[in-house]
């Protein structure tokens, strides 16, 4: 079976080092190799747009097979239903950011699900929400930039969250969103001007953050 010889191949450039690395991190490492992100995007050049592979390599729950799966499936295949699915599997944040900036973000439900994500409890599920945003600033380029106001309520709501995982994509989202074109940069401003107001550290952070960047950021286009 193509999986299981793409498992012993990832097994095999694994290394203790690279896997003490990884937790150094904060990856979870509870089903890595320790394989470099170098020799998995190598790999997925072989296996382009292989969707059943893609199911199968998701389905062994080691670590690097997965992000593998992100890269080489076919994003016209992807149902909601396999992303509900998936996206219940992320237990680390490069796990959920590759398989949102690889795969997620090419899929028609990609601003359905940022949105709806965001209102999920689970720490990583609702990370997958506000990564998709920012990936979604940086890929969807024939996007009108008035698809991404509606996310300026979910990154304002969500602000409050002090978990680091979710706190730090929030933040992500709003510089990415910002530095899309000046008309997003100004209203990012204001929304972060906004989350600087309210009384918890996290979003005190975020904004702090998020205009430090935005209000000296150049956009030529």
């Amino acid at each position: 079976m193509l999986s299981t010889q793409i498992l012993t191949a990832l097994q095999s450039h694994g290394t203790p080092e690279n896997r003490a690395g990884m937790s150094r991190f904060g990856i979870n490492t509870a089903n890595a190799y320790g394989v470099s992100m170098g020799v998995i995007r190598s790999m997925a050049k072989s296996y382009k747009k292989n969707h059943s592979l893609a199911l199968d390599l998701w389905n062994t729950g080691i670590h690097e097979a997965r992000i593998l799966a992100a890269l080489i499936d076919d994003p016209k295949l992807v149902t909601e239903t396999q992303m509900e699915s998936w996206v219940q599997d992320f237990n680390s944040w490069d796990l959920c950011d590759q398989t949102c900036g690889n795969l997620f973000d090419k899929t028609p439900y990609a601003f359905d699900k940022a949105a709806e994500w965001s209102f999920r409890e689970e720490e990583f599920i609702k990370r997958a929400g506000f990564v998709l945003m920012a990936w979604l600033a940086v890929h969807a380029k024939k996007t009108p930039d008035e698809s991404f106001l509606p996310f300026f309520k979910h990154l304002e709501r969500e602000a409050k969250d002090k978990r680091n995982f979710v706190k730090k994509a929030v933040n992500w989202a709003l510089r990415q969103i910002g530095k899309r074109s000046r008309y997003l940069r100004e209203e990012a401003i204001l929304i972060a001007r906004l989350i600087r107001e309210q009384p918890y550290s996290s979003a005190r952070w975020i904004a702090a953050d998020a205009l430090r960047e935005l209000e000296k950021v150049k956009i030529t286009a």
